[in-house]
């Protein structure tokens, strides 16, 4: 199995990196991005592409769909693993609402929904979908989530992408009213989740909870832990991956 593993920046990809055996990794470009091939260490049929696609949803879903176009048109050079992506996984640090998702957890997304696509109007925010354009809601497979959870222990629930990350206690009171069920934000996945769907590709996000949602306190952030905890997560996903059939949508 194939996975294309999308990171915003190159300390989130080497935090994820630092999971697997540092001699099967290497580099390679393809058009409109670098990746960096890794394999768990005990070996097996699991490959990683990791990816550090830049932040923001516009930035993530370009480097997400060059990487995905390269795979489809066969351009990558290693002969041992080519062709189209079995799974695409949007992961890195985030915010996490409290106390449902504390610094230092891992939350696992059931829905990945875009929070701020849309239009303000006098009766409030109103979702592009409503207007009638678009998505702001990718699902990822229910027994894939079940699975990574029950590995990683992760909280499953809604993860927010946002343009702006939350800085005030009214903002995030907000999200939560509009989203009741979201556990953490971040500015990357609904972008992943875009160039996924349109290569009919299933998508995961998983986020290390690295601070609050909320007023911006530098010294309540612990991005080293969730780091940690990013890498702590990838070590334990290779059963949970293994036992899943990626040609099963009906999971």
């Amino acid at each position: 199995m194939r996975l294309l593993v999308a990171t915003a920046v190159l300390v989130e990809r080497d935090a994820v990196a630092a999971a697997f055996a540092p001699s099967t990794a290497r580099e390679y470009t393809i058009p409109g991005a670098t990746l960096s091939r890794v394999a768990p260490a005990e070996g097996g049929p699991l490959v990683f592409d990791l990816l550090a696609a830049g932040v923001g949803p516009a930035a993530a879903a370009a480097a997400t769909a060059a990487a995905l176009t390269a795979a489809a048109l066969n351009e990558q050079t290693d002969e041992q693993a080519s062709g189209p992506y079995d799974l695409v996984v949007s992961t890195g640090i985030g915010g996490g609402f409290q106390p449902e998702a504390p610094v230092g957890s891992l939350v696992l997304a059931d829905e990945i929904t875009a929070a701020d696509l849309g239009a303000e109007t006098a009766d409030g925010f109103v979702p592009v979908t409503e207007l009638g354009f678009g998505a702001v809601t990718h699902r990822p497979p229910e027994s894939l989530v079940r699975a990574v959870a029950d590995v990683t222990g992760a909280r499953t629930g809604t993860v927010l992408t946002v343009n702006t990350v939350t800085g005030s206690a009214a903002r995030a009171a907000e999200l939560r009213r509009r989203h009741p069920r979201a556990l953490a934000e971040a500015m990357e996945g609904f972008g992943v989740a875009e160039a996924a769907a349109t290569h009919g590709a299933p998508v995961l996000e998983l986020r290390a909870v690295s601070n609050p949602v909320g007023p911006r306190d530098r010294a309540a952030w612990r991005i080293g832990d969730a780091l940690a905890a990013l890498t702590g997560a990838f070590g334990k996903l290779a059963p949970a991956l293994e036992s899943w059939n990626p040609h099963d949508r009906t999971q």
